[in-house]
Parts: C-alpha cells; structure tokens; sequence
C-alpha cells in the first residue's frame, strides 16, 4: 500500500518515522484505530458525568491518536485529559463544555479521514491513498 503524502489532521511521515520508517505498521495502526475506535464517541459520552470512566476513555483515545500521527486530535485529547485529571485531584470542579465539544469535532474529523483512507488502501479496492 503506498503511504498518503497528506491525510487530513495526520503528520504521516513523523508516525512512520516512530514505526521503524515501515509504512506498513502505520496501515496496521491505521486500520486498529478505525476499528476500534468506530463507537468512541458514544462510549465517551455515556462517561461523562464520572471523570475516572471518561479520563480512561479519553487516555485511550489520546495515545491511538498520537500513534497514528493524528497530533491535532492527541493534542485536544491531552487538553481534556488534563483537565479531567485536574477534577480527580479537586484541582477543578468541572469540564468546560468547550473542551468536549472541540475534542468531539477533532475527533469525528480525524477519524472519518482515517477511515476513508483505510478504505481507499485497503486490497481490492478501486483506488489507492498516494
């Protein structure tokens, strides 16, 4: 499978660079991170409310994303954290609505590129990422 030179929200070649320059884990990690992140979004939503449950969930997502190269979405991911942690502390006493809506955004974005470009490179399909 050749590698896309840009994918929206990805630093494509700093991921690969991570992965041993071997494009072919990039697409392994690519393809776990649109399967198993397919239902993130309403799995993080029915946590919110228990800042433990939600701070794990985001935890997960944070380190997939920044696996992949998606530095915008590990970027939001670490913000919300962050503050979810500062909660669990009794640093803070709540989540500005703000933060989830901009994670929510960065990452329905994110994983939408990922999962056309999966699609895209996948054998047997028509047409190829480049």
């Amino acid at each position: 499978m050749s590698v896309p030179r840009t994918l929206d929200g990805f630093d494509v070649a700093a991921a690969i660079g991570r992965m041993l320059d071997q494009p072919m884990l990039w697409w392994q990690a690519v393809g776990l991170f649109v399967e198993h992140f397919a239902d993130w979004e309403e799995a993080w939503q029915d946590s919110t409310g228990d800042h433990a449950r939600e701070q794990k969930r985001v935890h997960a997502l944070r380190s997939a994303a920044a696996n992949v190269g998606a530095t915008a979405l590990a970027a939001m991911a670490a913000a919300l954290e962050h503050q979810l942690l500062k909660c669990l502390a009794g640093q803070a006493t709540a989540v500005p609505d703000s933060l989830r809506q901009s994670l929510q955004q960065s990452f329905r974005q994110t994983w939408l590129a990922a999962a056309e470009a999966w699609k895209s490179a996948a054998p047997g399909s028509e047409g190829r990422v480049r």
